[in-house]
């Protein structure tokens, strides 16, 4: 699975991102989806948006603990918290030097948001 969440705000987005970024049920900052790989639309969607998100790969025991802390029934997203200790890299970069985009080290990041 692959999460992804919205790290850039509304303001100064196009049409068309906040559009796509709505369809993804990432309405708010820091609000988390999860989609699957294989589909090839919401994939689409992600590459499209990818400048104002951060997404991975992430493992099923970080998956249970996510419903687990932040689910709510009939909820297709997940809000969660600033991560603690802040954003260790620019939210303004690209993977490495920002986290925007795909980034490696999502799961750390979202065990710091839990």
């Amino acid at each position: 699975m692959i999460c992804v969440i919205r790290i850039v705000g509304r303001v100064g987005n196009k049409g068309t991102i906040d559009d796509t970024l709505n369809r993804l049920h990432l309405q708010r900052k820091l609000h988390c989806v999860l989609i699957d790989e294989k589909d090839k639309v919401r994939m689409g969607m992600l590459e499209k948006v990818r400048e104002d998100v951060v997404f991975g790969e992430i493992d099923e025991e970080l998956i249970k603990k996510l419903k687990e802390k932040r689910g709510q029934e009939g909820k297709t997203y997940f809000r969660l918290h600033p991560p603690i200790g802040g954003f260790r890299k620019s939210t303004k970069k690209g993977y490495p030097k920002g986290i925007l985009g795909k980034n490696k080290d999502i799961a750390k990041l979202l065990e710091r948001m839990l």
